[in-house]
């Protein structure tokens, strides 16, 4: 029997992620678009494969953590005759946050062709990752939720099931969302305090002892006080998160006001060349308001 785990995509999440499965015994095979980025995991005892296709040949379980549903579908072969050869017999575990109505459709055409899906996106950035303490949704049938959620151990503190396709990533959007405008809203407060040339080494202290303080705002504040930019959300996916809960609340019909003034920030900070920044950098988009006020 066919025991090894397919990987693709070793990006920022999927690099972490990948590593917490292989060290803890995992036979992994794995691609990545840019093969230089699966050093760390052959370091780790995966197999490197050069094509996606090779992944599946060699598991019959594989999990994506893919950037954008395009992504997936050029992995998946999808719309070709190679996409049923690829999932068929296959658990096709997809960690990657795309639209609810994409994973609806990705669903019904891998079960079409006699394979298992499982939604599994995360809750958590890069540091979470590195140190298996993400919080995973999960969607699908039982029996593919069930074979998907040992792959998950090494990787998440907790796996909380959502019942069916697409509540997982509807409940991940509904937690970006609050992450989004609470982290903007940590931001927008810093930058009142250093405004007022406050110390913020005590700003940080006082949020830190009182009922508002988490781990994601420790983190942040952290970092602003520091002026460290280095990724762990960065802007450019914070924006493309942002503009799938609004595009999900149009659908639905559904107001979101803060996130609406989040996307908006977001967009400038992209714009003002902070892409690839940390989330914190939105910080360079409220300045520059401030600016245009003095």
């Amino acid at each position: 029997m066919n025991t090894k785990i397919g990987f693709i995509g070793i990006g920022a999440m999927g690099q972490p992620m990948a590593l917490n499965m292989a060290r803890s015994g995992m036979s992994l095979v794995v691609w990545n678009r840019t093969p230089g980025k699966t050093s760390a995991l052959v370091a780790a005892g995966a197999h490197a494969v050069d094509d996606p296709g090779d992944v599946f040949e060699h598991a019959l379980t594989v999990v994506l953590m893919l950037a954008n549903d395009k992504a997936i579908d050029a992995v998946l072969q999808r719309g070709t005759s190679a996409f049923a050869t690829l999932v068929r017999g296959r658990t096709i575990v997809q960690m990657g946050t795309v639209a609810p109505e994409y994973s609806t459709v990705l669903e019904r055409d891998i079960k079409a062709a006699q394979g298992r899906y499982v939604e599994a996106p995360v809750s958590g950035s890069k540091k979470p990752a590195e140190d298996g303490q993400l919080v995973a949704m999960l969607a699908g049938d039982q029996e593919a939720i069930d074979a998907a959620r040992p792959l998950l151990e090494p990787v998440c503190r907790q796996s909380i099931e959502c019942g069916p396709v697409p509540n997982a990533l509807l409940m991940k959007l509904s937690v970006n969302l609050f992450l989004i405008t609470m982290v903007t809203g940590l931001v927008e407060a810093f930058h009142f305090a250093e405004r007022h040339a406050l110390d913020l080494e005590k700003f940080a202290r006082i949020l830190d002892a009182g009922p508002m303080a988490s781990s994601v705002s420790r983190v942040k504040i952290s970092k602003l006080v520091g002026n460290d930019f280095t990724l762990q959300a960065g802007i450019t996916d914070v924006l493309m998160n942002n503009k799938l809960v609004a595009d999900e609340a149009r659908r639905s019909r559904l107001a979101s006001p803060l996130l609406d003034v989040c996307h908006a920030l977001y967009g400038e900070t992209q714009a003002l060349g902070f892409g690839y920044a940390d989330m914190i950098a939105v910080i360079r988009a409220i300045e520059a308001r401030s600016d245009t006020l003095g």
